[in-house]
């Protein structure tokens, strides 16, 4: 499997499981996660996603136990986790309400309970998950700068940014973020045209994609993108989900298709995608689906 580079200290494979759902799942037990991650290293998908809210926070908790049950697997993962989300749930069931918070006391606190449901000493990459309309760019900065120098955090990045919101916090930084992981799928085709996409091509910088399927949306019956789909994957004998994820990859941008899903089987098919190669032509035949009518 190809691999992209994203700063000095870290790669990561071009296909990325998404272990949002990891705790939703009817069997959280340590074996049968690492089921999980052992079928996606058996296909060279080395990258896992997590975030601290994943699962009413418990989510890490539960690769936690993969981890320290098969101390083998993390030398072979790169884990990939954000911050910033409060919501009264899970640890924090007891605040008012949901809310944002990029402040340099709860950067680090929430770094350190990371590393520690994990059971990790580093996190490989860290993510902002969502623009804090409260943020001080320069303690957020500053505090992003601090855990890369501790060590605890090998890269950082952020998640749903605009170009206008990543280049404040850059402005604010020594130490250049890597990547911002963005909604983007046949369902959701609007960063390839409103300069988002652009904006990070333009700087060479890895783009992860969330929800490529849509949120599930392109594998209903009626979906017209996931019928044009059907076609095209039996012409290269796989599903359209994999034809969904060979759309992204096929785009000159580095972008990191994040892949979640519970069912082993379906897991065991993320790498399918890299069996389908699209012409233009038929990249504009799903492009075109995905809009709903014919480019001008």
């Amino acid at each position: 499997m190809d691999r992209v580079t994203l700063s000095d200290h870290l790669t990561m494979s071009r296909l990325v499981y998404g272990m949002w759902r990891l705790g939703d799942d009817t069997d959280t037990s340590p074996e049968h996660v690492e089921r999980k991650i052992q079928s996606c290293l058996d296909q060279g998908i080395t990258t896992f996603d997590q975030a601290d809210i994943y699962g009413d926070y418990g989510a890490e908790a539960v690769l936690g136990g993969a981890l320290r049950a098969n101390r083998s697997l993390r030398p072979q993962m790169e884990i990939v986790t954000k911050c910033d989300i409060l919501a009264p749930i899970g640890c924090h069931a007891d605040i008012g309400g949901k809310y944002y918070d990029t402040s340099r006391a709860h950067i680090l606190s929430s770094v350190d309970r990371s590393l520690g449901e994990m059971g990790i000493e580093h996190i490989d990459l860290l993510l902002i998950h969502r623009p804090d309309p409260m943020m001080d760019h320069h303690e957020t900065g500053a505090a992003l700068d601090e855990v890369v120098r501790s060590g605890k955090v090998r890269a950082v990045g952020v998640s749903n940014f605009r170009p206008w919101d990543w280049d404040l916090l850059q402005s604010a930084m020594q130490t250049p973020l890597a990547t911002n992981q963005i909604e983007l799928s046949l369902g959701e085709l609007r960063p390839f045209t409103n300069g988002d996409l652009a904006f990070h091509q333009r700087q060479d910088h890895a783009v992860m994609a969330w929800s490529p399927l849509g949120g599930g949306s392109l594998m209903q019956p009626d979906s017209a993108a996931g019928q044009v789909a059907d076609e095209i994957a039996a012409e290269f004998g796989v599903d359209r989900a994999a034809v969904a994820v060979a759309f992204l990859l096929a785009h000159p941008a580095k972008i990191l298709p994040v892949m979640g899903t519970n069912n082993l089987e379906r897991i065991g098919k993320i790498s399918d995608a890299l069996k389908v190669k699209l012409d233009r032509p038929t990249w504009f035949r799903l492009y075109q689906a995905g809009l709903g009518h014919e480019v001008p």
